[in-house]
């Protein structure tokens, strides 16, 4: 099966600027009800967009039909393979090697107990998402990190230097890599990626790829799944239409094992994918078979957002370093020049009204630091500089 676009509307118009702000102060997700009324949210990972209509049809119909019951089938996960194929040439991608999940950081949980055990270690790439911090936790895992260089990239000096750390004790160990990555928005390239799976397979650590942000990577810049490259046959990925289509209310993910991982995968309990929502899924599977149109043209709002940030960064706050990257929403601004302390996130909420993440749950590199989640609108992003400005000067 290939990959059907939304034949109504081929070239549907910026979804970024189809929203006022006063319809967007009518949701009810944490994104509009965590502050007061007069903050501009742009924080938590939700877009500021309408749903692609395809998407809204299949769960209109859904619900129409009272079709609310237990998953069935494997339409969720045909549908992500046949993405795959078109948008990333990615093939092979069998029932044996592909299985659905309840939600992203439930798959990663549940590939790390595959191939750790509590005690054992998961390497991470600082500043990262922070629940890579919590469910390892959690679930007794220690965290270690290897700090991503300055210019947002692996350090792979720092990368083995981790894996020396966390396999010293005589354990096991795992590395979650996030790609592309939250919050700086690399994009890790197929060869950044086969040097990860050479030294990996050079210290006995497997790799559980977060791919989350996959297909929010913009118009020119090639992403490489890391299952592809030379070396990863025995790495698992987890992957999910939530974060490209603005899903995280319909959640569901795809668990997806190398060649030489299969065997791992076949052990996931079955109850995970029987605990996959059957409307998100539903959902999930309109947006990976009808929604491409819309996505490319979402690729292009956001590619102008990163332009309309940086100019008005330039502008207003040029003591804050951006260093744009070309994939996901998230922006990694460094505003230490500010003067703002650790935690300037407090400062542009309580003075700024802007709620923005602060940088210290991401981990080592995090102080000093917001993340901005720039999907929204151009307007609304820069009167959240603006304001930031404003909080500066206060």
């Amino acid at each position: 099966m290939s990959v059907v676009t939304n034949a109504s509307n081929d070239r549907p118009g910026n979804p970024l600027r189809q929203l006022t702000l006063d319809q967007l102060r009518q949701r009810t997700s944490a994104k509009w009800r965590a502050h007061p009324a007069d903050v501009l949210p742009l924080w938590v990972a939700e877009m500021d967009v309408p749903l692609a209509e395809p998407i809204t049809k299949a769960v209109n119909d859904a619900m129409a039909a009272g079709d609310t019951g237990y998953p069935s089938g494997n339409a969720y996960t045909e549908a992500f393979a046949d993405f795959a194929a078109e948008r990333w040439g990615w093939t092979g991608l069998g029932p044996e090697r592909i299985r659905t999940v309840p939600d992203m950081m439930l798959g990663v949980v549940e590939m790390l107990n595959l191939l750790t055990a509590p005690g054992d270690a998961v390497v991470v790439n600082s500043p990262v998402y922070p629940p890579f911090y919590e469910f390892c936790a959690f679930n007794g895992r220690k965290v270690i990190e290897a700090p991503l260089g300055p210019n947002h990239r692996i350090d792979f000096a720092a990368l083995a230097e981790a894996f020396e750390l966390a396999l010293g004790r005589g354990r096991r160990a795992a590395y979650l890599l996030c790609s592309p990555h939250n919050p700086t928005g690399t994009v890790h390239s197929g060869a950044e990626l086969a040097r990860v799976a050479r030294v990996a397979a050079d210290y006995g650590v497997r790799v559980v790829a977060d791919e989350a942000h996959a297909p929010i990577v913009a118009p020119g810049t090639v992403y490489t799944p890391y299952l592809t490259v030379p070396g990863a046959e025995n790495g698992l990925a987890v992957t999910s239409a939530a974060k490209a289509w603005n899903l995280p209310g319909l959640r569901a993910a795809v668990a997806i094992a190398g060649p030489d991982s299969a065997v791992e995968l076949a052990r996931m309990p079955k109850q995970m994918s029987g605990s996959t929502s059957h409307i998100g899924a539903i959902a999930q599977t309109a947006a990976y078979r009808e929604g491409g149109a819309w996505l490319d043209a979402l690729l292009v709002g956001l590619e102008e957002n990163r332009r309309v940030l940086a100019a008005a960064l330039a502008e207003h706050l040029p003591q804050v370093v951006y260093r744009p990257h070309p994939a996901t929403y998230l922006s990694w601004l460094d505003c230490r020049g500010m003067g703002l302390g650790d935690d300037p996130a407090a400062a542009f909420l309580e003075r700024g009204r802007v709620a923005v993440n602060s940088g210290l749950p991401f981990g080592t590199g995090g102080a000093g630091h917001v993340r901005l989640n720039y999907a929204t609108s151009p307007e609304v992003l820069v009167e959240a500089v603006e304001r930031m400005a404003a909080a500066a000067r206060t």
